[in-house]
């Protein structure tokens, strides 16, 4: 090989391991300033036990949400920004960039509450001022800042040397409590102390010690192996400070009295071996906790930059050198830090960004049920002790710890949360890549269609599902509103292409019409279905179509068409007998029609009409069209167009009696709860409609065909009709549309009467197996009595029991053939009702899967 030719490979970026990126910036967040300057309070206060519950509550909403954290570490590379990313590529960007964003405010704001700590610690040695701790305290922020900005490698040698002044600190602590054990004082403190402020009161102190077991997540771009190195190093962390934690709250409790630690924040030193080492353990605290949030918060703003849904927040994206460290956003976080430091009071801001952490918590812990909940063949994490109910466990415990602590607060962060969600969910046109929420939907749909197709079908649960066809892309956008407005919000519309012919080109063609249709909805804002099928002749494939078209339960019922379109499809075909040939087989596949004619100067002029100037003209004829118009004139009204138009119902008169016609006509719609007015008309001939209907909005008429071609109810030619009325929607019901049905009504009502009379069946043969039990028991008593009468020798009462016995038997005969006619009336039963079942498609119930 030419080694002019040979490219040097560059040098690869160093990234962090286990210990050094996961294990350590979480221990040292951790054992922080509660550990030292709480602890000793929280078990004076509450005593052991209660101190005990606290650490058993607040370590269970750490372990479970390591659990969850564990399983989508493991199904997913994770890149850079931690808890927010995790979160936006489970629940979407909205839940993610709201949480982003309040995330890297949160931990930015605890950079500058844990200097301000080491601030007061520092001038509490020298006796010195607030303002002198409030100097100290950014003059920690500026060191920070200067490890941060040259990046987590830096950071990460610093943390080296905090965790070994913790761990000298720590080995004092212990060796000086077993050094001065007394039994006796951990008996006395094992009780709550008397004026204690409250169980939740203690909890939110201790609380925030438990908050930095994902510091290790925010550096998850800097990992190595982000899969094996988030599980490993956050259990790794919660583990071992369980223990500490566990161990030194009994050494406090077997070392100083009650008082002591109620009142002096400094116990531990009272217990330490050498004191020092507790004071530079509490400077190792603060500035570690600060520093793990300096690494966390810029690498969240980075991420959530990187995906671009904040605008304002893009030049945060860009890092420096190869490790990509986010300087940009290491200097905001440092303003915002040296901002809280310079602010007074900040109690109110405390329990605030307590409660994102918490927030941040369950939501991660409801994302991982959310994905198992899915079920997606995706979601295969390799962490095998995880289970989607600890998860959601995880999730609830958070939200009642944030009601328990401060519900105001709470509410609040829930509130800026709820906000920034709004704010992306309008502004952000479309997801920037495949969340879980697609794969939720998904699952939905599937437990929901099983659900419904083991109940039996109902006339109450009827809603249109249209199948709207049409190869005019002009006329296209109409007729899905017109599908819009019939549906009225209850049911679904698919847009249908139909292309007939043969060859390779056939394929491209389908995908051109496909995407032709996915343009004509989206420009629309209606909300539709595209479908297109390709088949040799239109006469073949439509059938088929409209029989094999939806899925279990949820099939089309009706075909909305424009009338007079012109163009290749042959249900618009220039042949007046092809069109009436494929609307009527339609109608025998079941299919209701509703055929729409409209120019677009009628359009026009229906649009020109102000909202409470439109109306609605349905012409009514009893039966299943009249029906079905009644629904549909109804359905108009609940979309939002049609909110304020007046619905007519107009009806020839009957007999002549147009007083009885009016009767019943208010009567059929008092009973169809569709309020409406009601006009009786001489008859429904075109002069008559063109009279009553000309300055209608919207006109409905029955559908009639003739020869092949569309008749009004004299069954002349309708187009005269058409050219001088507004907008007409032709109907004609293929299908009975009960609008009065009872729930008692119809299959289920059926099935209810067959199952009472197989329970009647049943109860009827255990009577009458129970008579042959009792009839069986007295003949063997008889039995018995006559072998007693013949032994004594007693004739006399030998041929009376000889008559019962003989009775006995008759009354038994008598049972037994009840009981076989029982029988026969159970098995007569059983398969009616087993063929009901069949009739109506309810043979096997769906309300619980098997599991293998």
């Amino acid at each position: 090989m030419n080694e002019a030719d040979h490219t040097p490979e560059e040098p690869a970026v160093k990234k962090l391991g286990t210990f050094a990126g996961v294990f350590t910036p979480s221990i040292l967040t951790i054992l922080g300033i509660i550990l030292f300057m709480r602890l000793g309070y929280v078990v004076g206060t509450a005593g052991l036990w209660q101190a005990l519950l606290i650490l058993f509550i607040a370590n269970s909403i750490s372990v479970l949400t390591s659990i969850s954290l564990s399983a989508i570490a493991t199904n997913l590379t994770v890149r850079g920004g931690g808890d927010y990313y995790l979160i936006s590529r489970t629940l979407g960007l909205e839940f993610g960039g709201a949480l982003g964003l309040v995330l890297f405010l949160a931990q930015s704001v605890s950079i500058g509450f844990y200097c301000i700590g080491f601030g007061e610690v520092v001038a509490g040695l020298f006796g010195a001022s607030h303002i002198v701790a409030q100097l100290i305290a950014l003059l920690a922020i500026l060191a920070l800042f200067v490890l941060a900005w040259k990046g987590a490698d830096w950071a990460t040698r610093f943390q080296y040397l905090v965790m070994t002044i913790l761990v000298l600190a720590l080995i004092s602590f212990f060796l000086g409590g077993l050094l001065n054990w007394n039994g006796q004082l951990l008996t006395e403190n094992w009780s709550t102390a008397a004026g204690s402020p409250g169980f939740w009161v203690v909890f939110a102190v201790f609380f925030p010690a438990v908050t930095g077991f994902t510091q290790g997540v925010s550096m998850s771009g800097d990992l190595e192996n982000p899969v094996k190195s988030l599980p490993l190093g956050t259990f790794l962390a919660v583990g071992v400070s369980i223990l500490v934690y566990l161990a030194a709250a009994v050494i406090f409790a077997g070392n100083l009295q009650q008082d002591i630690l109620i009142n002096d924040y400094q116990a531990m030193n009272r217990v330490a071996f050498v004191s020092l080492l507790i004071t530079a353990g509490v400077f190792a605290a603060t500035l570690s906790s600060a520093m793990a949030s300096f690494l966390g918060a810029p690498r969240i703003l980075q991420s959530l930059a990187s995906d671009k849904i904040f605008p304002i927040l893009n030049l945060f994206a860009k890092g420096a050198g190869e490790s990509n460290n986010p300087q940009r956003a290491v200097l905001l976080a440092g303003l915002i830090a040296i901002g809280t430091v310079a602010m007074g009071d900040l109690n109110l801001i405390a329990g605030i960004v307590a409660m994102f952490f918490l927030i941040s918590y369950g939501l991660l812990n409801y994302a991982t049920y959310y994905e198992a909940r899915a079920a997606s063949p995706s979601f295969r994490p390799r962490f095998r002790w995880f289970h989607q109910y600890a998860s959601l466990a995880g999730a609830l415990i958070c939200l009642a710890v944030m009601l328990a602590i401060d519900w105001k607060s709470g509410a609040l962060a829930v509130a800026v949360l709820f906000i920034l969600y709004q704010y992306l969910q309008q502004t952000v046109p479309q997801s920037r890549w495949a969340d879980s929420r697609r794969s939720y939907y998904l699952q939905q749909i599937r437990e929901n269609l099983l659900k419904v197709s083991s109940e039996p079908e109902h006339q109450r649960d009827w809603r249109p599902q249209i199948l709207a066809y049409t190869d005019s892309s002009e006329r296209r956008q109409r007729l899905l509103q017109f599908s819009s407005w019939l549906v009225g919000k209850s049911g679904l519309t698919t847009l249908v292409r139909v292309l007939e012919g043969r060859g390779a080109q056939l394929k491209r063609k389908k995908l051109e019409a496909e995407n032709e249709l996915y343009k004509d909805i989206a420009d629309s804002g209606f909300p539709a279905f595209p479908l297109v099928i390709t088949t040799s002749a239109f006469e073949v494939g439509n059938p088929v179509l409209l029989q094999a078209f939806g899925i279990g339960p949820v099939r089309a019922n009706t075909l909305l068409l424009n009338n007079r379109e012109l163009s290749t499809q042959r249900f618009f075909s220039e042949e007046p007998s092809d069109f009436g040939r494929n609307l009527r087989a339609a109608l025998r596949l079941g299919f209701n029609l509703v055929v729409l004619d409209g120019t677009d100067e009628e359009w026009a002029i229906l649009d020109n009409l102000p909202a409470e100037d439109r109306r609605i003209d349905l012409y009514y004829q009893p039966g299943n069209s009249g029906a079905l118009m009644l629904l549909f004139g109804y359905l108009l009204t609940r979309s939002e167009y049609w909110r304020h138009a007046e619905l007519r119902v107009l009806m020839a008169a009957q007999d002549d009696d147009r007083q009885a016609t009016q009767e019943s006509l208010n009567q059929e719609l008092e009973q169809a709860r569709i309020e409406a007015e009601t006009t009786i008309v001489e008859n429904c001939q075109q002069q008559t409609l063109v009279e009553y209907s000309a300055d209608a909005g919207l006109v409905l008429l029955p559908l009639s065909l003739k020869n092949g071609q569309i008749v009004d109810s004299d069954g002349e030619r309708i187009e005269p009709l058409l050219e001088n009325l507004p907008l007409v929607a032709l109907v004609v019901a293929a299908q009975e549309i009960d609008l009065d049905a009872e729930p008692e009504e119809g299959v289920a009502g059926i099935l209810a009467e067959a199952e009472d009379a197989l329970a009647g069946a049943q109860t009827r043969l255990l009577q009458a197996e129970k008579e042959i039990q009792e009839q069986n028991q007295l003949i063997e008593s008889s039995l018995q009595k006559m072998l007693t009468a013949q032994e004594q020798g007693d004739s006399e009462s030998l041929t009376n029991i000889q008559a019962d016995l003989k009775l006995l038997r008759a009354q038994l005969d008598k049972a037994t053939r009840l009981s076989a006619k029982a029988e026969a009336k159970v098995e007569n039963e059983k398969l009616r009702l087993e063929k009901l079942r069949e009739e109506h498609r309810l043979v096997m119930p769906h309300s619980k899967e098997k599991e293998d």
